[in-house]
């Protein structure tokens, strides 16, 4: 297989690379190289995506294609020049315009131009949209793969590390919301195999790239398990609560990573793994996840953010 990774430095795109190389492909990372270097075993392809491709991504008689990118104008730059090759497409869940259902539809409406983020991050979803219509119309074949949570060895966003390094301190854990309430997440290598298998097969279609649904309080004990933590004390403390003593949900300061309003967000970590699972998506056990998230970076709720706003709720 000749593959061509857009990116290749950098958590899922660089796990594809390294897996597609452990398979003896013969992986091409095109990328600029500034997050750090490629896999041992890849060629590194010099291209910063902000110019035109160039000759060597068109000219090299890729098999397949992986890439990840979010903004419109880097998609269709190279679909043009490859678009005889089968294109796998990581998309995202954030495509769905109501979070608060599982289905695969409706879609927000696409945003084809390139917006910054840091000024409108809400433009993620419709941006992605986009990038899917321009693979979909433009390559010869493609598939698309909509990730929810993504997790495991070398996560740089603090999404979900938090419990594994919580649960492996012990004590009393302050646990967010209801134990009910449905979440998943989806292992990097698990995805990234999978990936790979959409590329071998030359597989089309759109599917649902996540985990299987599990209510928090499984997942929380399962993590537990999986860091040597066999008696998690989870003290589970309501929503309305936590938004009065200043915890923020899903990420960033202050936050309880997998907490998200409900019935807002019911739908969001709850999609269905089963089509995904029947093209040969392979799940490892959440406490197999687990210690992969040990040495991950963390923005969440500090240990003593923690333990005031446990105070206050046996206070209360």
């Amino acid at each position: 297989m000749l593959l061509l990774v857009l990116g290749g430095t950098r958590f899922l795109s660089r796990e594809v690379a390294l897996q597609a190389v452990a398979r003896g492909w013969d992986v091409t990372c095109a990328c600029r190289g500034a997050s750090g270097p490629v896999p041992e075993g890849a060629t590194h392809l010099p291209w910063d995506r902000a110019d035109p491709p160039p000759a060597a991504v068109a000219d090299g008689g890729w098999d397949a294609v992986v890439d990840v990118t979010r903004l419109p104008s880097q998609a269709s730059s190279a679909v043009a020049a490859t678009s005889y090759a089968h294109w796998v497409f990581v998309s995202t869940i954030s495509v769905y315009a109501d979070n608060s259902s599982s289905a695969m539809e409706p879609l927000l409406e696409p945003i084809t131009a390139d917006v910054d983020l840091a000024v409108d991050p809400e433009a993620y979803g419709g941006m992605k949209v986009a990038c899917e219509q321009i693979v979909q119309s433009g390559a010869t074949s493609s598939v698309v793969a909509r990730p929810g949570l993504i997790v495991g060895p070398g996560d740089p966003t603090g999404r979900f590390a938090h419990w594994p390094q919580r649960l492996a301190r012990g004590g009393e854990v302050l646990a967010p919301g209801r134990p009910e309430d449905v979440v998943q997440v989806i292992d990097v290598r698990d995805l990234a195999a999978w990936l790979l298998v959409l590329a071998e097969t030359r597989t089309t279609g759109t599917y649902d790239a996540v985990g299987e649904p599990v209510p928090l309080g499984d997942l929380l004990g399962q993590v537990a398990a999986g860091v040597g933590n066999t008696d998690p004390r989870l003290t589970w403390v309501d929503s309305d609560f936590l938004e009065g003593q200043g915890a923020a949900p899903w990420a960033g300061k202050d936050s309880l990573p997998l907490w998200l309003p409900r019935p807002e967000y019911d739908g969001m970590l709850a999609h269905d793994p089963g089509p995904a699972v029947a093209t040969g998506l392979r799940l490892r056990p959440l406490a197999d996840t687990a210690p992969g998230c040990l040495d991950s970076p963390v923005t969440a709720l500090t240990p003593e953010r923690e333990a005031e706003v446990l105070a206050a709720w046996h206070a209360r």
